[in-house]
C-alpha cells in the first residue's frame, strides 16, 4: 500500500529493500562511543552508492552517517528511509545543506525512541510476555516461543514499512510534525498507553499475598482480606513492583534482585507468613 502510494520505481524498491534488511544490524554493533552509528552507516551504504558516484562524496556521506545515533531499533528504519530521501535531494541539488541530514537524524532519534520505547518495550513486550508467562505457568513449553513470535511478528510490520514511509514522506513532513507539536502529542499518548499496560499487568501477573491469620484477643484477623485488600486491592503487588523498580533505578542488578526475592519467598514460606 505504501509502495503504491508514493509510486516508487524499481530502483527505489530495490534500494529500500536492502536498507531495510541492513537496519536489522542497528544494535548488533552497539558501542558507547557511537552507539548504533556503525549499524546506521552500514544501512545507508546502498543509498550512498546509488546517489553519490564520486569517491570523495561517498567518503563524506559515510562520515556523515557514522556519527552517534541511538533510537528504538524498530523505529530506526523510518529514519533511515528519511535519510535516504535527503541524500537523494542532496545529490540532485548542489545548494542543499548536507549538514541538515545529520541534524534531522539527531533531532528525530530522541522523540522516536520515546514513542518506540513506550509502544514496543513498554506495552507490546509486556503484553506478549504476559501471554507467554500465562502459558508457561500452566506448564506449556511454548510460552517463551509464543512470546518471541508474537512480539517480533507485530514489531516487524512497522519496521519493514517504516523504511518505505520515511523515504516517501521526506523531511518536510517530520519537520512540520515537530513544529506543530504533533510529535509531542504522539509521544505523550504512547507513554500513557505504556503506563496503563504496565499497571494492568502488575495487577494481574504479580502475585504477592499474605494469608497469615492473626489472633487478637480471640478474634481471627485475616491480614490479606481484612487489611491489605480493604485498603487497596493489589496493594502488595504494587508495592513489590515499586520496590523492584526503585532498586533497579539505583543500580541493583536484576539477577541479584531475583535471587533476593527467591530467598525472601522461601524464608517467608518457611516462617508461615506466605
Amino acid at each position: 500500500m505504501i509502495k503504491g502510494k508514493y509510486n516508487f520505481n524499481d530502483e527505489d524498491k530495490k534500494m529500500l529493500k536492502k536498507v531495510f534488511w541492513r537496519t536489522l544490524t542497528l544494535s548488533s554493533t552497539y558501542n558507547y562511543e557511537r552507539m548504533q552509528g556503525l549499524g546506521y552507516v552500514y544501512s545507508m551504504i546502498p543509498v550512498i552508492k546509488r546517489f553519490w558516484k564520486n569517491p570523495e562524496d561517498q567518503k563524506s556521506a559515510y562520515k556523515r552517517h557514522f556519527e552517534l545515533f541511538n533510537t528504538t531499533p524498530t523505529m530506526g528504519s523510518f529514519i533511515t528511509g528519511l535519510s535516504a530521501s535527503m541524500e537523494k535531494e542532496a545529490a540532485a541539488d548542489p545548494e542543499f545543506d548536507k549538514t541538515s541530514i545529520n541534524a534531522v537524524k539527531v533531532s528525530l532519534m530522541g522523540p522516536f525512541a520515546g514513542i518506540g520505547d513506550s509502544i514496543f518495550w513498554g506495552a507490546l513486550r509486556v503484553i506478549t510476555l504476559g501471554i507467554g508467562v500465562s502459558l508457561a505457568m500452566t506448564g506449556n513449553i511454548l510460552g517463551a516461543i509464543i512470546h518471541l513470535i508474537l512480539f517480533n511478528a507485530i514489531a516487524f510490520i512497522p519496521r519493514y514499512y517504516g523504511t518505505y514511509l520515511g523515504y516517501g514522506v521526506g523531511s518536510n513532513f517530520i519537520r512540520k510534525a515537530i513544529e506543530t507539536g504533533v510529535m509531542g502529542q504522539i509521544t505523550k499518548g504512547a507513554g500513557i498507553i505504556g503506563l496503563m499496560t504496565v499497571g494492568a499487568m502488575t495487577f494481574t501477573m504479580v502475585r504477592f499475598n499474605i494469608p497469615l491469620v492473626m489472633d487478637i484477643q480471640g478474634n481471627q484477623l485475616e491480614l490479606q482480606t481484612a487489611l491489605f485488600d480493604a485498603i487497596l486491592p493489589g496493594l502488595l503487588p504494587l508495592l513489590l513492583t515499586f520496590f523492584c523498580y526503585k532498586s533497579i533505578s539505583k543500580g541493583a542488578k536484576p539477577i541479584w534482585l531475583m535471587l533476593g526475592l527467591l530467598v525472601f519467598g522461601v524464608l517467608g514460606t518457611v516462617a508461615g507468613i506466605f
